[in-house]
């Protein structure tokens, strides 16, 4: 039987009470724990600490007056790289999940809070503590909806476990490492991915049904470097819709208000992240922030293919001219939109520079959203770094 010794300091949240963050809140499943009791200081939307946490987990804050810290984190390298050996099923080629499992066969860690999804719905998500490279195997795909990731942190203190590697976007991540050492663990371990735009179940129906020819059979989707939404469904095929085509007005509300005011795109505060947004088609781009970083990536290594980062374009044009489409809530025409969006896939910004494009147009998008809608908030919530992205553009007035 497990032990149940509550956190010395900890109180759980009744199911009834409300979340601290209120309308913000991204459900990141620290208030579902003991460690409720620090959430004040802990969630990122109420109490946003960049600086503090990057000190406190890279040893420094990222340098604002350097571009590429500004836009990319603290970290020691980059590569693209992907799995010489694809795991079947997974989004891309499956390197966070090979390296989840990797962990735990090597005892390097003990459990993985990673996500798997229910079993009546496959974007509804399931936060578990795998303890088997099989559970972590079953957690491979997205799941792009709001998820409690944290919500787990009492099983793994009831369990005992005192070496974990924690699997998470951003918001779940500032909490995390805000009560990390309260947590009485030997050794931590974060995998980040980069996160934007999450919703609610509800949301992503709504976004499927606008958006998709065949909501009921996407297995899954991501926002790509050719400015197009690829939707996978479950006969193999690819459905390809142009980011300027999508129906604005009707989806400007369907993204959740944190993931409105959230700066943290890059997921500034895991020790290695792995997504896909400044590598070429079928790879995947992988920041080393720091040693732990190094240490997990020399475990999967020989089983990777890599390539340099690459960088090339001017984002500034099409991110400048993003902003009132989106602002105003205005859809073109799809032909306009196709002929549009393969002009700028050809002669636009690719690799690192498409990745400066996209945290570029949603930084733009969510100050102004903070602006207008927690005003009292912009000046302690949006930090530096994102400030001074923003500030290379002009924005709308009113």
């Amino acid at each position: 039987m497990l032990p149940t010794r509550p956190h010395h300091k900890a109180k759980p949240l009744k199911a009834t009470s409300p979340r601290p963050a209120k309308a913000l809140c991204s459900e990141c499943g620290l208030c579902d724990t003991r460690y409720v009791h620090y959430v004040k200081d802990a969630c990122a939307f109420l109490n946003q600490q960049f600086e503090t946490l990057e000190t406190q987990v890279h040893g420094r804050p990222r340098q604002v007056d350097q571009w590429n810290d500004c836009y990319f984190g603290v970290h020691q390298q980059m590569f693209t790289a992907r799995n010489r050996q694809p795991i079947s099923g997974a989004q891309w080629t499956g390197i966070v999940s090979t390296l989840g499992m990797e962990m735990l066969r090597r005892g390097l860690v003990e459990g993985v809070v990673c996500v798997q999804q229910s079993e009546t719905d496959r974007f509804q998500p399931q936060p578990i503590l795998a303890r088997t490279p099989e559970e972590v195997l079953a957690a491979r795909v997205n799941k792009p909806t709001l998820s409690p990731n944290l919500s787990v942190l009492d099983l793994v203190e009831q369990s005992g476990l005192k070496r974990l590697l924690v699997i998470g976007v951003g918001c779940q991540i500032q909490a995390l490492r805000a009560v990390e050492a309260h947590l009485g663990l030997e050794k931590l371990y974060v995998l980040g991915t980069p996160c934007v735009d999450n919703v609610t179940r509800a949301g992503l129906q709504k976004f499927l049904e606008t958006t998709s020819r065949s909501p009921q059979t996407v297995v899954h989707y991501e926002f790509m470097q050719d400015y197009q939404v690829h939707f996978k469904h479950e006969d193999g095929s690819v459905e390809r819709v142009p980011f300027f085509g999508l129906n604005t007005q009707e989806l400007k509300d369907v993204f959740a208000p944190s993931c409105m005011t959230c700066f943290d795109y890059v997921n500034g505060l895991a020790d290695l992240v792995v997504g896909y947004m400044g590598s070429p088609f079928g790879w995947q781009w992988l920041v080393v922030r720091n040693d732990r970083g190094q240490e997990m990536l020399k475990l999967i290594q020989d089983q990777l293919e890599f390539q340099p980062v690459t960088s090339s374009g001017n984002r500034r044009p099409a991110v400048q001219q993003s902003i009132p489409l989106y602002d105003q809530g205005l859809t073109l025409p799809m032909w306009v939109a196709k002929i549009l969006g393969a002009v700028i896939g050809r002669t636009g910004p690719k690799g690192l520079e498409y990745a400066r494009f996209s945290i570029d147009s949603h930084f733009a998008r969510n100050y102004l959203y903070v602006w207008r809608h927690y005003p009292q908030k912009l000046a302690a919530h949006v930090p530096a770094f994102a400030q001074r992205i923003v500030g290379q553009y002009t924005l709308p007035k009113n």
